[in-house]
């Protein structure tokens, strides 16, 4: 049945997008963390990336979480020379994470799990209505 084929589908997008929420917000709440000493490094920002598998037991493509990578753009550096992580010209290293970027992240990512939601929403309406139209 198509309706339940499109309640996995949903399903299978919610559970993504809740993934990549958490992921943003532990970047989010990493954004100020530095390193310990000179010679570590600070927060590294994370990047979700997402996968389409095949479910041949409904015959539709599904979104899977992938692996977690790190972004390799450069750090940033702030001047602190009292800082235990400055380096010898009194700067220290400043996660890569940019909380303008990860607040729009967060935001794509909340309108996406609000539209698998909706999705689902009908669709139980939908199937609620074809039982009753089957009573009458």
């Amino acid at each position: 049945m198509d309706l339940i084929k499109s309640l996995k589908i949903a399903a299978s997008g919610l559970r993504v997008q809740g993934g990549r929420m958490r992921v943003i917000s532990e970047n989010i709440a990493n954004s100020n963390s530095t390193a310990q000493s000179p010679t570590d490094q600070p927060y590294q920002r994370k990047l979700p990336t997402f996968t389409q598998v095949f479910d041949k037991e409904i015959g539709a493509h599904l979104v899977k979480s992938g692996p977690v990578k790190l972004d390799k753009s450069e750090f940033g550096s702030r001047f602190d020379p009292g800082h235990p992580a400055a380096n010898d010209d009194g700067y220290v290293k400043t996660p890569n994470v940019n909380t303008l970027i990860e607040g729009m992240d967060m935001r794509e990512a909340q309108r996406s799990y609000e539209a698998n939601l909706n999705v689902i929403s009908a669709t139980r309406r939908m199937l609620a209505r074809t039982l009753e139209i089957l009573r009458a």
